[in-house]
């Protein structure tokens, strides 16, 4: 289903005391994407923020994939004033945004992608936006921040259904949502997670992708509830 409006602005709906608490707690994550015109290539594309951290119990972090789950190679890093905020920006056709927060050991996921419509009689096209995933309250026993940090990078929360069933992450996003289970659990978060730099080859990605996929089968079922 495809949508518009409030998923392209703000991502999770988050209420006015969580905007407060992660205000004053210093942790700024970016949710909205906005749709660009590259003049010299003659395309619209969607740029959006890899930015956020964490602070003791509470976090929060927004950063972007390929279509495919696959990193996405960011336009630029950026080294920001403080920590907690603004990481990288990327630039891309398609992307697709993975924003998590967290509070405590409970766990919300939003998976979107984010795509110019086609354009008609040469107007400006809208900004198409495809809900993927929609993890609610979302658990995991490890503490991440704590004494399993260890595990940071190879666990993610469990996700249900209304009705009480197991909601699975779909597989090509699994290693992204790894990453931000991380990145939510990073305390004074000065870079980014996911997206790749220009100087980070393929290769690169390819292998930290592998060691992830490892130490997950490393992590016991029963501690990564």
């Amino acid at each position: 289903m495809k949508k518009r409006g409030s998923l392209d602005q703000v991502g999770l709906q988050l209420s006015r005391q969580a905007l407060q608490m992660l205000k004053e707690r210093g942790i700024f994550a970016q949710s909205a994407v906005s749709l660009e015109h590259q003049h010299l290539a003659k395309r619209y594309v969607v740029r959006g923020l890899e930015s956020g951290g964490a602070v003791g119990d509470v976090g929060r972090y927004v950063t972007f994939a390929q279509p495919d789950g696959r990193p996405i190679q960011c336009l630029h890093p950026v080294e920001a004033i403080g920590v907690n905020g603004l990481h990288a920006i990327v630039v891309a056709p398609v992307l697709v945004r993975i924003e998590m927060m967290r509070k405590g050991r409970t766990y919300e996921l939003l998976i979107t992608q984010h795509r110019p419509s086609e354009p008609l009689d040469g107007k400006r096209p809208a900004l198409e936006t495809k809900a993927l995933f929609r993890g609610i309250h979302g658990r995991s026993e490890l503490d991440l921040a704590g004494k399993d940090k260890n595990q940071a990078g190879a666990a993610t929360p469990t996700f249900y259904s209304l009705a009480g069933e197991e909601a699975p992450i779909p597989r090509r996003f699994r290693a992204a949502v790894r990453a931000i289970t991380k990145a939510v659990n990073c305390s004074g978060c000065s870079h980014n997670h996911f997206v790749r730099t220009r100087n980070e080859g393929d290769a690169r990605a390819a292998v930290s992708t592998a060691a992830a996929q490892r130490s997950e089968k490393d992590v016991s079922a029963g501690n990564v509830a």
